[in-house]
């Protein structure tokens, strides 16, 4: 599979995420670092595709790191790289320090929003700028958006539109493969200036350089400074209330050992080698609970369960946590160690064993203020990996 699409037009990119771990590891197998660093903010760069793996805990981004490092780069040849693996797992620190608070303005009130609702416009795909809108229509049909019309999108809404980044950002980890509560969140306030000193803006200029197109005669066709003091564009007042809902398969409670313990998969945790060679229940849990207060779509649902099937002996289950620990009620093992998860900030009312996550941190942990902050502390153990 060749994933430099660097040649190919904005348009002719298409976007597929096969399940099957063979065809994951020869996507990893095919990233060219290089090509990936001076050409990932175009809309047919050298990107990877390997988030929605990523965000389901397929694959670490330790691994994709290490399978990077042992082709036998430096570091510095391929710095930004790992910057953007290591984007991921700030975020994911920063969601372990401030809990539920990853649903709030983290660093400061999002500045000028004139409301909390989402853009009709945006949710339509009827901006009237021609990228966004395609890209838009491709996120509900492929559940894929490259990550610089990810920014596009929500500067529109909460920088122009003014609307604050909440719904909106709900709205888009509803329909990704690769939604990520943490990276989401806060990669939207970050354009918002709720998670920075400052606003992110873009203007027509930008779009057609990045999408190699031509439009003109938009409302985001001005100059920055223009853009940026300009009232709300016609097309970006109207609202609407978005109503999102999971639909999850209907399951019994599955049949299992209650002599052995229960390894408990989820959304985030699809690792094939968890404990690969252990003789133990295996289950996927789906839990109402979950995906009411985080709804997904239904793509969304069946890719995860489409993951899943690469995991020997695991078993579908739509119940709550609960359900499962009802089952070793009677057990011995209950006391024991009968409940294995790993660990995470969704997750962290799971009882029982946790194992940890596949950093490629480890040892920088805690919250820090900035990314460069953090990716300092992570450069001292860069070269003792390297």
């Amino acid at each position: 599979m060749n994933l430099n699409l660097f040649s190919e037009t904005a348009n002719d990119v298409a976007v597929d995420f096969p399940t099957s771990c063979q065809q994951i590891i020869e996507r990893i197998n095919h990233i060219n670092p290089i090509q990936y660093s001076k050409t990932r903010n175009f809309i047919n760069g050298a990107v990877t595709y390997l988030s929605p793996y990523i965000s389901r805990g397929v694959i670490s981004v330790k691994q994709v790191m290490d399978a990077i490092l042992q082709k036998g780069y430096m570091p510095y040849q391929v710095e930004k790289f790992l910057q953007e693996l290591a984007w991921r797992e700030y975020y994911q620190r920063v969601w372990q320090h401030v809990g539920d608070g990853i649903w709030k303005d983290i660093k400061q009130p999002q500045p000028d929003v004139l409301h909390h609702q989402m853009i009709k416009a945006v949710e339509h795909a009827a901006t009237g700028i021609d990228v966004i809108d395609e890209q838009i229509k491709k996120l509900y049909s492929s559940g894929y958006m490259h990550n610089h019309v990810r920014m596009y999108t929500a500067s529109l809404v909460c920088n122009m539109a003014k609307a604050h980044w909440l719904q909106p950002s709900a709205w888009m980890y509803y329909h990704l493969l690769d939604g990520d509560i943490a990276s989401n969140n806060c990669s939207w306030q970050w354009v918002a200036a709720a998670f920075a000193s400052k606003k992110y803006y873009f203007n027509q200029e930008n779009v057609n350089k990045y999408s190699f197109g031509n439009q003109q005669n938009t409302f985001i066709d001005k100059r920055y400074e223009e853009i940026i003091s300009m009232p709300v564009p016609d097309t970006l007042k109207p609202t609407i209330d978005l109503s999102l809902q999971t639909k999850l398969p209907a399951t019994g409670i599955p049949a299992l050992d209650i002599n052995k313990p229960t390894l408990i998969y989820n959304s985030y945790n699809l690792d094939v080698m968890w404990r690969k060679d252990e003789d133990i229940n295996r289950v996927l849990l789906l839990e109402p609970s979950h995906f009411e207060k985080y709804p997904v779509s239904e793509k969304v649902i069946q890719f995860i369960i489409n993951l899943s099937k690469n995991i020997d002996g695991i078993k579908l289950c739509t119940g709550e946590i609960t359900d499962i620990l009802s089952l070793y009620k009677n057990s011995s093992s209950l006391d024991t160690g009968c409940i294995i998860s790993k660990e995470h900030p969704a997750f962290t009312y799971y009882p029982g064993i946790k194992d940890s996550r596949d950093w490629m941190f480890s040892e920088v942990t805690g919250y820090y203020n900035s990314f460069f902050s953090y990716w300092k502390k992570c450069e001292q153990f860069l070269k003792h990996t390297a």
